[in-house]
């Protein structure tokens, strides 16, 4: 299995403040060392690799991560603690992980 993280530089050069956030989690938490590969979709060139990888899977949001199996098969994931705890089998709360989708989601209402 390989894990490609996909972290966004915005238009005007700075980072993408939810792959900052993502990152830094990361770093706390140790986990940068699980992935394989660290690519950048660079707003600013549509050829970067990440941009290509982006458009391929036809991702509209960043970071995300691709886990790719020995048999080929890719899986793209978009909710960071999501990934954490389905793939890198880390403990996470539930609140923490509806608080993720709730700001990935801003038009979604509770009924």
């Amino acid at each position: 299995m390989k894990i490609t993280m996909v972290k966004k530089i915005l238009r005007d050069g700075s980072p993408c403040p939810k792959c900052a956030e993502v990152l830094e989690r990361m770093e706390q938490d140790d986990l940068l060392k699980r992935m394989d590969e660290i690519l950048v979709a660079d707003e600013r060139d549509p050829a970067s690799d990440g941009m290509l990888l982006a458009a391929e899977l036809a991702v509209d949001r960043a970071p995300f991560f691709v886990v790719t199996h020995d048999d080929g098969r890719r899986d793209v994931h978009t909710v960071y603690l999501k990934f954490v705890k389905e793939v890198l089998q880390q403990q996470t709360s539930e609140a923490d992980e509806l608080r993720e989708i709730m700001k990935n989601n801003q038009d979604m209402d509770f009924l």
